[in-house]
């Protein structure tokens, strides 16, 4: 099922600047707490987040587009049928822990939200090219 080049491209830059945005976020808040940083990682940290959180925002169009042009038509011809509703539910898991990082007030629950979403969020990469090779080797 291939995509336009555009909107591929599109998808794949985006993906890449929330994965980018994602891991410095994270490497950024661990060293914000280093002594004698000042501000700095706590300021890079809170930029980051906000460019991470808008490139979520656009993600979310891209992955609705995806469904009639890409997911349905696949699922129809059955094609990558393990990786494809694997990449559905990563994606689905990490909107949601978003959406619970962003509400939950609950001191409990939202480390549990955190880590299940960084570990998803940095396994996705992977994800996504094995998806993309099971998908080029054809039917």
């Amino acid at each position: 099922m291939r995509l336009d080049p555009r909107f591929l491209f599109t998808l794949y830059a985006t993906f890449s600047v929330l994965f980018v945005t994602g891991a410095g976020w994270l490497l950024a808040d661990q060293l914000k707490e280093a002594p004698g940083t000042g501000d700095a990682w706590q300021t890079t940290a809170a930029y980051l987040l906000m460019l991470h959180g808008g490139t979520a925002m656009m993600t979310l169009m891209l992955l609705g587009a995806l469904v009639p042009l890409h997911v349905r038509r696949a699922w129809q011809s059955r094609r990558n049928r393990l990786t494809g509703p694997a990449m559905l539910m990563f994606n689905g898991v990490l909107i949601a822990t978003s959406f619970g990082l962003y509400y939950a007030g609950s001191e409990v629950v939202r480390p549990w939200i955190s880590d299940i979403h960084i570990g998803l969020g940095l396994c996705l990469p992977a994800l996504f090219f094995v998806h993309v090779l099971v998908g080029r080797r054809g039917p």
